[in-house]
């Protein structure tokens, strides 16, 4: 069971000091949490949806200097077209490469090849 965040929970936030009091942001989180348990129910889990996003070989090796690829506009596409909000390309882009589907590190970078390594023994979500 998902417990239900209240209005009374948002309020809440907007009144705690301790975070960014932005009632658009509160909401989109509110709604991205709603969304995230949708996207389990239909698709298995949220990061095997996203893990299915990964970049084919021909888009993998993505220069440092970019902050979108196809990959992050399609995925953000198919997030807004499912309700998300506040995943523009940038966001999902930048939300790829903390999740390893983008190894923008540049070759002569030394964390490079230990990403790619722990990549080519990861199993992907299903």
């Amino acid at each position: 069971m998902v417990a239900e965040f209240t209005e009374a929970d948002v309020d809440r936030l907007l009144r705690d000091p301790g975070i960014v009091r932005h009632g658009g942001k509160i909401e989109a989180v509110v709604n991205s949490a709603r969304r995230a348990v949708d996207l389990a129910a239909e698709e298995g889990s949220p990061a095997a949806f996203s893990w299915r996003s990964e970049p084919g070989p021909d888009e993998a090796d993505v220069p440092q200097t970019v902050s979108t690829s196809p990959a992050s506009v399609a995925l953000s596409e198919d997030l807004k077209k499912r309700g998300w909000k506040f995943v523009g390309p940038t966001t999902v882009f930048a939300f790829m490469q903390a999740m390893g589907l983008v190894n923008d590190h540049t070759a002569e970078c030394v964390i490079r090849s230990r990403v790619e390594a722990e990549r080519s023994v990861l199993t992907r979500p299903r």
